[in-house]
């Protein structure tokens, strides 16, 4: 378990039935590569998703669902996760969520944007709009009609659906690993250091 954490970390030995379950939904489903320690423990969000499995199965899904069989092309997701990590200052999910941008062709310049919440935008328009709302979702809690306008736009009504359930998500996520202090892997450096 990385230092500090206040969860235990469950290695597969030690789960139970509905435990086991959401732990091979994670391990063997469409995320792949998920990060695991001694024992085949899981690290980030997904160790907590085990100590409540009735929660953690839903929450696993819905995360699922938006990383494979959303709609929004994958840079404009992860430009979007990495503003939420930011804003929330969620080193596991940035350190993540940066490694999954940089496999998905999002530029370097994009990303340091996406962190700082300052430079350059994306020149394409979904990415784009992706961005800018989820700065306006993350600094004021809503969309006010010129910002629902412009993302709608280029959205339309089930892309800005799946974009405020992925800020909402990913928010929740930052939420738990701040509480259970859920840190960058071991040896890997703490981006809000």
């Amino acid at each position: 378990m990385p230092t500090g954490s206040r969860l235990p970390d469950l290695g597969r030995q030690n789960l139970d039935d509905a435990q086991r379950a959401v732990y091979s939904a994670i391990t063997g489903g469409p995320r792949g590569g998920v990060p695991t320690g001694p024992g085949g423990s899981l690290h980030g969000p997904f160790n907590a998703m085990l100590h409540a499995p009735w929660v953690g199965a839903e929450l696993q899904e819905l995360g699922a669902a938006l990383r494979t069989r959303g709609r929004l092309p994958a840079r404009a997701r992860e430009l979007a996760v990495l503003a939420v990590a930011a804003h929330h200052r969620s080193g596991f999910e940035w350190w993540a969520h940066a490694r999954i941008a940089a496999d998905a062709g999002v530029p370097d310049a994009l990303v340091d944007a996406a962190r700082s919440g300052t430079g350059p935008l994306p020149d394409d328009p979904v990415e784009r709009a992706a961005l800018v709302a989820t700065r306006e979702l993350l600094d004021t809690g809503d969309l006010d009609d010129d910002a629902w306008a412009a993302a709608h736009d280029v959205l339309g009504d089930a892309g800005l659906v799946e974009l405020t359930t992925l800020v909402g998500y990913y928010g929740l996520l930052a939420l738990q690993m701040r509480v259970f202090r859920v840190s960058v892997p071991d040896g890997e450096a703490d981006p809000w250091a």
